[in-house]
């Protein structure tokens, strides 16, 4: 039931989507993943918060991502602050925890009452990505993204309706040269590098995003309105976003992240009414990477940082950019 919220036929679509409507490998999809959520007990997940709320705040404060509105379809618009993201304040347990916990909030709580608020089908998401801060010390990890983008590409496919990339450095620029050729062409259709914040281009009427299967998506409509740009959009001029600033969706204090996160500690009193919640990471079965789109992603993108970072001739090693293991 978690899987697909009452819209079964949707759901199997994305997984047929995303294997390029083959109904075998589709299948064997399917199954891993319910096995993968039956073996991590995912159903479970939304009542184990990340507790103290200390900790919490730091992952917060560290994976910058929030729920800044809605587009003018319906689709919750997550802000995501790639570039300033540090992942240096907890486990990567604590980090896998808290991104499959926001999914499943999306997918259960979100996507349901955004549904019934639009009154039509609401299954999928616009995702706002912004790049200010992109440095080669991403390196550093990168293994973890890789395996926060495999969890998705494999339990989580065709969740996501477009993506929009600004405040775009000159090192994206470079790494997506490269990793465009790499997506298959469902993917590459969704991804929109924008100009400067973006703030023009997602407020002003869009003619055509995309087709699908013979229609224009989006057609005279501008995709959302000034309420629902994440807060690294409203600023003139590129240069972003931290996550310190007022109105920003990335803070534990934004309604959004307020709602979650007592939406958990709810859900854990009534799983376990009596036992004290303990601290501690929700452990989940890393996934078989080789089967995900986003591993030689990732490859690639390590190898095109290391020639920028060799061609400048910058001073740090490349052994102290290496990939951690943890």
């Amino acid at each position: 039931m978690n899987v697909h919220q009452g819209y079964l036929t949707e759901t199997l679509v994305r997984f047929l989507k995303a294997r390029e409507w083959n109904v075998t490998k589709a299948h064997k999809m399917l199954v891993d993943c319910l096995n993968w959520r039956v073996t991590n007990e995912i159903d479970n997940i939304l009542s184990k918060p990340i507790v103290p709320t200390e900790l919490y705040r730091a992952v917060r404060d560290s994976q910058l991502i929030g729920m800044s509105g809605y587009s003018k379809e319906g689709l919750p618009v997550f802000a995501i602050g790639a570039g300033l993201s540090t992942f240096d304040k907890a486990s990567a347990h604590y980090y896998m925890q808290s991104h499959i916990q926001i999914n499943e909030y999306r997918d259960r709580v979100v996507l349901p009452a955004a549904s019934k608020k639009y009154k039509q089908p609401i299954t999928t998401c616009v995702k706002v990505l912004d790049m200010t801060g992109l440095k080669l010390s991403a390196l550093s990890h990168i293994k973890l993204l890789t395996i926060i983008s495999s969890i998705d590409d494999l339990n989580y496919p065709e969740k996501t309706n477009a993506y929009y990339i600004v405040n775009a450095p000159y090192i994206f620029s470079a790494c997506w040269k490269v990793v465009k050729p790499l997506l298959q062409e469902r993917t590459r259709r969704k991804v929109q590098v924008l100009s400067g914040s973006g703030k023009d281009e997602l407020l002003k009427r869009r003619h055509k995003i995309w087709k699908r299967k013979n229609h224009d998506m989006n057609v005279g409509q501008k995709i959302m309105d000034f309420e629902s740009l994440p807060h690294f959009c409203k600023r003139e001029g590129s240069g972003s976003s931290g996550h310190s600033e007022d109105g920003s969706c990335f803070s534990l204090d934004h309604p959004f992240h307020q709602q979650l996160y007592n939406y958990i500690k709810q859900q854990s009193s009534v799983a376990e009414p009596v036992e004290p919640v303990k601290q501690g990471s929700f452990h989940v079965k890393l996934p078989e990477l080789a089967d995900a789109e986003g591993t030689e992603i990732a490859k690639t993108i390590e190898s095109e940082l290391h020639k920028i970072e060799n061609g400048n001739g910058l001073s740090k090693s490349v052994n102290a950019l290496r990939i951690n293991n943890s």
